[in-house]
């Protein structure tokens, strides 16, 4: 289990890289002066590209930015994991943070399942958990925790942009093609919701596994089925997958149009242009919509392999930077402390625009609806999507429900 403890001036305390084997007395010694923060997500497998490496480059950056002024004089340690896309793997994994190395922070927690199963125990356990990479709303609504905080985007601010958007142009008969988890029915129910609010109607819908290579099968029944949308409510390796095999069959050239409902820049990255263009999706965060973000962009992607970030490492950098500043604000370990304070304090960094929490733990933020480029539009390399319009905070995600606990007494 590499980490590395991060001092004033980016110094690294005993060494470099400490093994796992080291961690027990690092942390006996001095748990009341090190906060740990731990990054868990998927390190190899379909949601890599959109958080993995680059969810810990987000961290070090976030680490390093906050001890240049509110951490200064703070020992902080960052850790990762890679959860497999496996609920038990991941729920073990923070358990064993939580109980044996007392991590104070868990951050990305890319995968619903295992964001699901951590919140669960953190309600148990306590610390503190920062959702970038899950989508499923009941994070936020029957699952809510007081120390638990869903930051990025989610399956209702998905369906809100782009399903919302396809709608109000008369594209209102929908076929869903859904990856069969947690995540794919959120989403592929907040987008259905969102349709037939709007007049639109659901003609049918399909599940495949996580991972599935051969989409073929799926498509066809969604191409068979006339509806005027096929919506895929997936993500990441799967998405591209499928966008893929879709356009080798002609799927969502003519009188169907495709609609990929969770869409990161790298996948966009990974399909390129000719296949991507005309996508329309909405996304927290894209790396040239300002100088803020395209200066934090450079940084990352010189320490990310050339790759410029997505809206999970937009969402672990500020999630991160947030709670080491809570932690700096109070000097305290206290999980009920340090979350109290960061829904006190504003949420002011690099990438989010118009942000706070929500009692439920719901971070709102502005919301863009941007469409992929043709190749000829682009001017450059990860020059890809040009902005639509802008979703305003309050409008972008879904009123709190009344299922939360948080909300009765806000409500």
């Amino acid at each position: 289990m590499p980490h590395k403890v991060f001092t004033r001036g980016f110094s690294l305390l005993a060494g470099v890289i400490l093994a796992s084997a080291s961690l027990a007395s690092l942390v006996h010694a001095q748990a009341p002066e090190v906060f740990k923060v731990g990054i868990l997500t998927d390190m190899s497998g379909p949601y890599s590209g959109m958080g993995g490496p680059g969810s810990m480059v987000a961290a070090r950056m976030a680490i390093e930015d906050c001890m240049k002024a509110e951490c200064k004089g703070m020992k902080i340690a960052l850790l990762s994991a890679d959860h497999q896309n496996k609920a038990d793997i991941g729920a073990s994994k923070a358990r064993e943070w939580l109980d044996r190395d007392k991590v104070d922070a868990i951050a990305d927690l890319t995968n619903s399942s295992v964001a699901l199963a951590v919140q669960r125990l953190i309600r148990e356990k306590g610390g503190i958990a920062m959702y970038s990479g899950p989508a499923t709303t009941v994070l936020t609504n029957a699952e809510c925790a007081p120390n638990g905080f869903h930051w990025m985007f989610d399956t209702y601010s998905q369906a809100a942009g782009a399903a919302a958007a396809l709608t109000k142009m008369g594209q209102k008969s929908w076929y869903f093609i859904t990856v069969d988890y947690a995540f794919g029915q959120s989403l592929e129910k907040d987008a259905s919701d969102v349709v037939k609010r709007l007049g639109g109607t659901v003609v049918g819908s399909v599940r495949h596994p996580l991972n599935a290579s051969d989409l073929s099968s799926f498509l066809l029944q969604a191409q068979n089925s006339k509806a005027q949308v096929i919506g895929l409510a997936n993500g990441g390796q799967d998405t591209v997958n499928a966008i893929k095999q879709a356009r080798s069959f002609g799927i969502g050239t003519k009188d169907q149009r495709l609609a990929a409902l969770l869409v990161f820049l790298s996948d966009v990255h990974a399909l390129g242009l000719t296949d991507a263009q005309g996508l329309v999706y909405a996304d927290g965060f894209y790396w040239d919509f300002d100088n803020d973000t395209r200066s934090f962009s450079k940084r990352f992607e010189a320490l990310n392999k050339g790759n410029k970030p997505t809206m999970v490492h937009a969402g672990v950098y500020s999630s991160v930077y947030h709670y080491l500043k809570a932690a700096a604000a109070t000097k305290s370990h206290d999980a009920n402390v340090i979350s109290k304070k960061m829904r006190e304090i504003p949420i002011h960094d690099a990438v989010m625009r118009n942000a706070s929490i929500r009692p439920d733990g719901r971070v709102i933020h502005d919301m863009y609806l941007y469409q992929v480029k043709t190749p000829a539009e682009s001017k450059g390399p990860w020059d890809y999507l040009k902005l639509l319009s802008t979703i305003p905070a309050d409008q972008a995600f879904k009123p709190m429900d009344a299922s939360c606990s948080l909300t009765k007494e806000k409500s």
